[in-house]
């Protein structure tokens, strides 16, 4: 199968640097297999274990309650880098910790400048493995919940569909199987008139089609990797 595989899971800015291999266009291009005929079902996505025990993870949907402050009191989506932004705050690590260690984070910086014994409960609204990112050139990126099956064009349709600077004929989807990353590349215009099958899309999948904000989405991805990390061969 012509598949690339990484050794081990790697941040979603190294897997995106294919995408950019080559310049954009309505054509397609890049280093990611075209025509595979078996990707692969993805890795069951793992149910999110009690809070006291789950690890945040990049994508995950945060509730977190600031007693009697309003402003604060919200859900927060954890972005690529690991971290959320909050109002007084300003960005704070998430990525590795769990609700509790959140919680004692916030309640600290609160306490340290603004209040005194900050009342903070942080839960996950929503765990990553039960979301499809959509990523790169479409109106709305984010991450969408995956409720039942679903196909390319569905999950970019969620996403409000490609933006004007979009190559719908290369978009790249990254998979977590059998514990290895893997990416394959598809021709939405192809998929559309119907010379290609729409293929299945999976919770935990990365959908980024290419176009010109991709570089910017890199480089803001790059500020997050070491450079060590970044060249490190998978």
């Amino acid at each position: 199968m012509n598949v690339w595989k990484f050794s081990q899971p790697a941040r979603l800015g190294i897997l995106c640097l294919a995408l950019l291999a080559t310049g954009c266009g309505d054509r397609r291009g890049g280093s990611i297999p075209y025509d595979v005929q078996t990707f692969g079902v993805p890795d069951a996505p793992p149910a999110p274990p009690p809070d006291a025990n789950y690890r945040i993870a990049s994508g995950d949907t945060l509730a977190i309650t600031v007693f009697q402050v309003e402003a604060l009191t919200r859900d927060y989506v954890v972005d690529t880098g690991g971290s959320i932004s909050m109002p007084l705050i300003g960005s704070l690590p998430a990525a590795g910790q769990t609700a509790e260690q959140l919680r004692t984070s916030i309640a600290t910086k609160l306490n340290q400048r603004y209040m005194r014994n900050a009342d903070v409960t942080v839960s996950i609204r929503e765990a990553q493995g039960q979301v499809v990112t959509v990523d790169g050139a479409v109106r709305l990126p984010g991450a969408y919940p995956v409720r039942g099956p679903m196909t390319l064009i569905q999950a970019v349709a969620q996403a409000r569909g490609t933006d004007d600077s979009a190559n719908p004929r290369r978009v790249a989807v990254f998979r977590q199987v059998d514990g290895q990353r893997m990416a394959a590349a598809f021709d939405l215009t192809s998929i559309r008139r119907g010379e290609a099958p729409d293929p299945q899309i999976y919770a935990g999948d990365v959908v980024v089609v290419d176009g010109g904000n991709v570089r910017g989405i890199w480089q803001q991805l790059l500020q997050t990797l070491s450079l060590v990390a970044l060249f490190r061969p998978y």
